[in-house]
């Protein structure tokens, strides 16, 4: 379903060395979207990604190129296209990766749910959501990862990593992207967790996850143990606070009695 709309809506999509996909996914997008505009954020791609993006936009002006000076992390490369977005009023920011493994052409069900939620986000772990082409390990991997997740910061959510998902301009705004440090992998769950305490509705939809066929995945063990090494400290954090708030009440109440 082609998402009619009078909001303005960017597709934000990070890029390093993806020449072999940045055509094609762009063109998949513009497609089944075509009142949807489309930003590339690209980190000085060796393999020249951010001159096709230029080429590209020079014949499609919802086409749209921001060139950063080094690689530095995908939370980074949204941070800088959230601004970018916010910067020229947007209302409407997706997040997409580059390689595929989002469809564009289930952006429209995303887009949908947005009427009655601050952000959406695109679920390969609820019913009706799948993944093609991993392996086991890697699943259970993920689905680990999430349980994990939902366990310690108590979000409620089934896919806080997951990378294909809509926020309103304003729910942006409510997170307070100057204080997000988080510029790894761990930074979809930072952004949810974020906006699970901001109060903002956050809402799964079921998406069909297809592992790329072309480019090589930045994607590790390494750096998924690293995430969750970042998600402990946010849990420790947080019932460090809830414990201080709970022994300030309590010595509030000693000293009325």
């Amino acid at each position: 379903m082609v998402y009619r709309r009078t909001a303005r809506c960017i597709v934000v999509i990070p890029t390093y060395n993806e020449a072999e996909n940045i055509g094609q996914i762009v063109a998949r997008v513009r497609a089944a979207q075509p009142d949807v505009d489309v930003l590339v954020v690209d980190d000085r791609s060796p393999d020249k990604t951010g001159r096709i993006v230029d080429e590209i936009a020079e014949q499609d002006p919802s086409v749209h190129a921001l060139h950063r000076r080094c690689k530095d992390g995908l939370g980074a490369a949204y941070l800088d296209g959230f601004r970018w977005a916010l910067d020229r009023e947007y209302d409407v920011v997706v997040e997409m990766d580059a390689d595929g493994s989002h469809q564009p052409e289930q952006l429209g069900r995303i887009l949908d749910a947005l009427t009655d939620a601050d952000v959406v986000i695109g679920s390969r772990w609820v019913p009706g959501g799948s993944v093609t082409n991993w392996p086991r390990g890697r699943e259970y991997l993920s689905r680990g990862s999430n349980l994990y997740i939902r366990l310690v910061l108590g979000l409620g959510l089934r896919d806080a990593t997951a990378g294909f998902r809509a926020y309103r301009a304003d729910a942006l705004r409510a997170i307070g992207l100057a204080e997000v440090e988080s510029h790894g992998y761990c930074f979809q769950t930072d952004l949810t967790r974020r906006a699970v305490r901001a109060g903002l509705r956050v809402v799964e939809v079921p998406i069909d996850f297809v592992e790329r066929e072309r480019g090589r995945s930045k994607m590790s063990a390494d750096v998924m143990a690293e995430s969750l090494v970042r998600v402990s400290g946010w849990a420790i954090a947080d019932r460090s606070r809830q414990l201080r708030r709970a022994v300030t009440d309590a010595t509030r109440r000693l000293r009325r009695r």
